[in-house]
């Protein structure tokens, strides 16, 4: 199962099924289109990474009787996402006028003296507004299905757009969690090597108390109270269940770049715990080396935590 982006951009068009042109002249348009004697209509998906699926529409007057079913289509195949959807019918410049039909005149004329009775000073409608109104008060059932094609073609659309990113993204996380498994490496053999510095630290320590002292204390004392030192030393900084934690975290992220699907929030979750890890690790750091390695882990944690947050 492959693993989505939340972000895409697509793009679709759908001519009316009679008398389609030949024409390809507009595909390159933002949105594209093709001249139909009936019309086409332009489709248009972007979208951005966020918590929930967040739908918007921007949909020309002859289609806002379409939203319920393009959120349908939108619900069922995006689960997260900040989603804009924009539909528009798509006039060539020289397709000629809207020509109204007679029973729509009629219509118009019969409510506008209806108004002109009750209302005698409203104004009377200008050309501009009955071709307004006799466009939006019958659209083509042809241009209805044109718009519903082209809102599906764009989905595909987009969701392939969206596969292709998380591909990548995947990638990217692959990578990090290479350097990761190398860095977490890397500090497992420092704390012991810190240890062993420390004691004889303490152990050089005390013998120099001991001659100063004149002997008040036997060396065996000091050699037994600086190897208890050392084991407390030893306690604070140990590590070792961070690294093994840190390592279960990143086996967990591996894996479920493998498994695919909407993975997003648990992956979310888990970059979360290897930066409490990573912090964990710094604080408790004992050698500059495991400084530096608890540093260049918060880095590549960081780095991946900005492209998880595009993952559906």
């Amino acid at each position: 199962m492959s693993v989505y982006s939340m972000t895409g951009f697509a793009s679709a068009v759908s001519s009316a099924p009679d008398h389609v042109s030949e024409n390809t002249d507009e595909l390159d348009a933002p949105i594209a289109s093709r001249k139909t004697a009936s019309g086409a209509v332009g489709a248009e998906l972007r979208s951005v990474n966020s918590r929930f699926l967040d739908l918007s529409f921007k949909l020309a007057d002859e289609f806002r009787a379409l939203e319920p079913a393009l959120r349908e289509l939108l619900t069922a195949n995006f689960k997260r996402g900040k989603v804009e959807f924009r539909l528009q019918p798509q006039r060539a410049a020289d397709s000629g006028w809207p020509q109204p039909q007679t029973d729509q005149l009629h219509t118009l004329a019969r409510l506008e003296g209806t108004v002109q009775n009750w209302l005698p000073k409203a104004a009377p409608l200008s050309v501009n507004e009955v071709l307004t109104w006799c466009r939006a008060a019958a659209p083509s059932v042809r241009l209805e299905e044109a718009a519903l094609e082209a809102a599906r073609q764009c989905v595909e659309a987009l969701k392939e757009a969206r596969e292709r990113e998380g591909a990548r993204l995947v990638l990217v996380l692959q990578d990090k969690l290479k350097s990761l498994k190398t860095l977490a490496a890397q500090a497992v053999p420092l704390v012991p090597q810190a240890v062993q510095r420390q004691q004889e630290r303490f152990v050089q320590k005390y013998q120099d108390a001991l001659q100063a002292v004149g002997g008040a204390v036997t060396p065996e004392a000091a050699q037994e109270r600086a190897l208890s030192e050392a084991a407390a030393y030893a306690l604070r900084i140990d590590v070792d269940e961070e690294v093994q934690r840190l390592q279960a975290h990143l086996d967990e992220i591996g894996r479920l770049l493998k498994k695919g699907g909407e993975v997003g929030k648990r992956l979310d979750f888990l970059i979360q715990e290897l930066h409490r890890e990573a912090n964990t690790l710094g604080s408790k750091a004992a050698a500059l080396e495991l400084t530096q390695i608890s540093v260049d882990m918060k880095v590549l944690i960081e780095q991946m935590r900005e492209q998880v947050q595009n993952i559906e």
